[in-house]
């Protein structure tokens, strides 16, 4: 069995040694550490980046960003004449009108916290989307999540319907930011 190294013609015994041997260790030892220190710090940067990358995601993924329904907007956001009363109120959401049956799908990311009879929104489902976000849609003909299930974006949630106090088959789609309405065409 054999030994490696350096074939003794290949050494050049000509040439000076211009620093001791273990000064030449003891410098590769304090760069190889300086090397390890800079790596570790680069590594917990990485992490860093890496975990706002990943919270950024989450906030993206659970912020309304899509029609909960094909459709067209039969109400708009704000203050209007009822169609109930002929008196001026606000309301809090979009109103998409289209075909009984039609898919109600989740706008967002998140937990469904409510799905029933709600009042004047006859059948509804509610979601919670994280970081103070709650959408909720009503009027449904069909729900089709249980309170405590998880959705994604694009997930259907129910059936279009005309349950609750309605004029037609619509969904009444709401947003809320730490518990107060906004327009969803603003998100």
């Amino acid at each position: 069995f054999g030994v490696g190294g350096s074939i003794p013609e290949n050494i050049d015994s000509e040439l000076p040694m211009t620093e001791e041997p273990n000064s030449l260790i003891r410098e590769m030892h304090d760069q190889t550490r300086q090397l390890t220190l800079a790596s570790l710090h680069q590594e917990k940067a990485f992490e860093s980046l890496y975990k706002d990358l990943e919270t950024q995601r989450n906030i993206l993924s659970s912020t309304p960003s899509i029609r909960p329904s094909k459709g067209w907007i039969s109400s708009g956001f704000g203050r209007r004449e009822s169609p109930f009363t002929g008196l001026r109120e606000f309301h809090k959401g979009l109103d998409f009108a289209n075909r009984k049956g039609t898919p109600i799908i989740a706008t967002a990311d998140g937990i469904v916290t409510f799905a029933g009879k709600k009042g004047f929104l006859g059948r509804a489902v509610k979601v919670d989307h994280g970081h103070g976000i709650v959408t909720r849609y009503g009027h449904l003909q069909k729900i089709l999540k249980k309170s405590g299930e998880a959705v994604k974006r694009g997930e259907i949630i129910g059936l279009m319907g005309n349950s609750g106090r309605s004029t037609g088959p619509h969904v009444h789609y709401e947003v809320f930011l730490n518990g107060i309405p906004v327009n969803p065409n603003k998100l």
